[in-house]
């Protein structure tokens, strides 16, 4: 890709909440690109997060005070910019500042006022976690211009990134008090396409007759949704992470983006060769001995062990759709082979269970003296199992998970940080014994869920909803998993055959040997190779060039009008 030499950065600075705060999905497409933007632009990339942390420090942060000690004070002096510089504690390790935002808040009326006579950003109805998100990129804005003054960056290609709508107002800061610097806004999700969704509404069969404005109204998203719209079409480059989101972006927003910006993974922290295959049989121990003490009996250890995995979104991530495809698997007569399901989804919870850890305590598969006193379905206390989805589904389809049963679903409602008192291994510790995963998503902007799982090597179902689907879907056509993902067409009206299909590509799955199945794993693994940042990060550099570009034509006809 050739990029013109006058529209390539000289400094960048990228903003976003999940900078040094592990949330979701955007603190890994962010620290996961961070080497690459560092190997472009070492010490000249600078990433912007909240200053969050009180009673502890971020464990994702190291504080260096000899990083620009001498603009921190002038900041503070000057505009009561408390900052502090370090590095991200990540691949590459790129320079970050934290930066307090609450100081704002008593000011937050004059400053949704001044948005409103700018941009004609209406705050009026806001509520929730709009007044910090966006107090927060106001102080980002005052940052940005408090460096780009302090170290006289005029003559500078200066590009300021803004991630979500909760970075909106830098973004429009920044293009109002900084003109000079090029600035890009990038939606991981539209507001109104995921309230759409997390409402239960059609959204693909109908998208060209939603009207966002009208929607923001009906759904009470009028705050961020407004902010969201005005910082696409006031920057001087909008991007999006998938084919899918942006059609929701032009329709939504009223903007097309510029550049489709997919998400890229690292996978250099995967264990290779015997370590790989040392780790697999590690993970896939742990998880049969944890669903063995919680069923209460001994499971075959050829036993094919699927997984979801993802946020709590029910009928978003497909949860719903996956164990629908469980029931219609246990009906088959055919399944010779034990299935255990595993769903780890957060959910509300007050602690492990105290009857499992005794268990797992103790050796070996249990005996009818070792039976658990809990659940047989779930890994920790759920507060209230009476109205949580998945159990609710689990009952409604009439799972018992006793022996006679072949088809197995254990519930993990917990983090998978290695310390949840059950597993106490990572997610991704456990993902790598995983025979087979399933992200049946109805919406999903990108996917990093079977994105991570073809990285790990391990054959992922996922849908035509999802970013990564799609993305997959265009290397080419290949029958069934055979190129280590199935990606099955979804749309607002045919849940069930989605399920349908979900479970027959299980059961064919189960019928593959050693040998078919090591092919399969294999070509999860090449497929995510064409997947990580060292052929994405290309459409950031394209993007860099068209804000530059962009900007550039914009100062322009700006003077122009002065001149005239």
């Amino acid at each position: 890709m050739e990029i013109d030499s006058r529209h390539i950065p000289r400094y960048i600075f990228e903003t976003s909440w999940e900078v040094c705060n592990k949330v979701g999905g955007i603190y890994t497409v962010l620290s996961t690109r961070a080497r690459s933007l560092q190997q472009l632009y070492k010490d000249r990339i600078f990433f912007i997060g909240p200053d969050i942390w009180k009673e502890r420090e971020s464990p994702w942060f190291t504080e260096d005070r000899s990083l620009y000690s001498s603009w921190c004070d002038y900041a503070l002096e000057t505009q009561h910019l408390e900052i502090r510089a370090g590095r991200w504690n990540v691949p590459g390790e790129p320079i970050v500042f934290l930066v307090k935002f609450e100081q704002f808040l008593e000011r937050q009326n004059e400053i949704y006022a001044k948005m409103w006579t700018d941009y004609e950003v209406d705050s009026i109805f806001a509520y929730g976690d709009y007044f910090n998100s966006t107090m927060f990129a106001y102080a980002t804005g005052l940052l940005i211009e408090s460096f780009y003054r302090f170290h006289h960056l005029e003559s500078d290609n200066v590009i300021a990134h803004f991630n979500e709508w909760m970075l909106g107002a830098g973004a429009l800061y920044i293009k109002k008090y900084v003109p000079k610097i090029a600035t890009m806004f990038t939606t991981h999700a539209t507001s109104i396409g995921r309230s759409i969704a997390g409402n239960n509404l059609p959204l693909y069969n109908h998208l060209k007759e939603y009207n966002g404005d009208q929607m923001a109204r009906q759904l009470n998203m009028v705050a961020k949704h407004s902010i969201e719209k005005e910082a696409a079409r006031n920057v001087d480059c909008f991007t999006t992470v998938s084919e899918i989101t942006a059609r929701e972006c032009a329709q939504f927003l009223q903007r097309q983006p510029e550049v489709v910006t997919p998400n890229g993974f690292e996978k250099d922290f995967i264990p290779k060769g015997n370590e790989y295959i040392q780790a697999r049989k590690n993970a896939r121990k742990v998880l049969l001995n944890v669903a063995e003490k919680t069923l209460g009996y001994a499971v075959h250890h050829d036993a094919l062990l699927i997984g979801i995995s993802g946020r709590y979104e029910f009928k978003n991530k497909g949860i719903d759709v996956f164990i629908e495809a469980m029931n219609l698997l246990r009906t088959m007569p055919q399944l010779t082979k034990d299935i255990v399901a595993f769903i780890m989804v957060p959910g509300w919870i007050s602690g492990p269970r105290k009857d499992l850890q005794a268990l797992l305590s103790k050796n070996g598969s249990p005996t009818e003296h070792d039976s658990p006193a809990g659940s047989p379905f779930v890994t920790h206390n759920l507060v209230d199992p009476q109205h949580d989805a998945v159990m609710n589904q689990l009952r409604h389809y009439g799972f018992s998970n006793t022996k006679g049963n072949s088809v197995k679903i254990i519930f993990v409602p917990s983090y998978l940080n290695g310390d949840d008192g059950i597993f106490n291994l990572s997610y991704y510790d456990l993902l790598i014994g995983l025979d087979l995963s399933v992200f049946p998503s109805y919406y999903e902007p990108w996917g990093y869920t079977p994105h991570e799982s073809v990285a790990f090597s391990i054959p992922t179902i996922t849908t035509s909803l999802s970013g990564f689907g799609v993305w997959a879907k265009r290397q080419g056509e290949h029958k069934g998993l055979d190129d280590g993902i199935e990606v099955i067409h979804r749309d607002d009206y045919n849940h069930a055959e989605v399920a349908e299909e979900i479970a027959s590509i299980i059961y064919d799955f189960s019928l593959k040997s050693i040998e078919q199945i090591k092919m399969l794993k294999q070509a999860a693994g090449r497929l995510s190779d064409q997947a990580d940042w060292s052929h994405f990060i290309e459409y950031y550099q394209e993007a860099y060039g068209k804000a530059l570009h962009n900007s550039f034509i914009r100062l322009s006809k700006q003077h122009k009008l002065k001149a005239d």
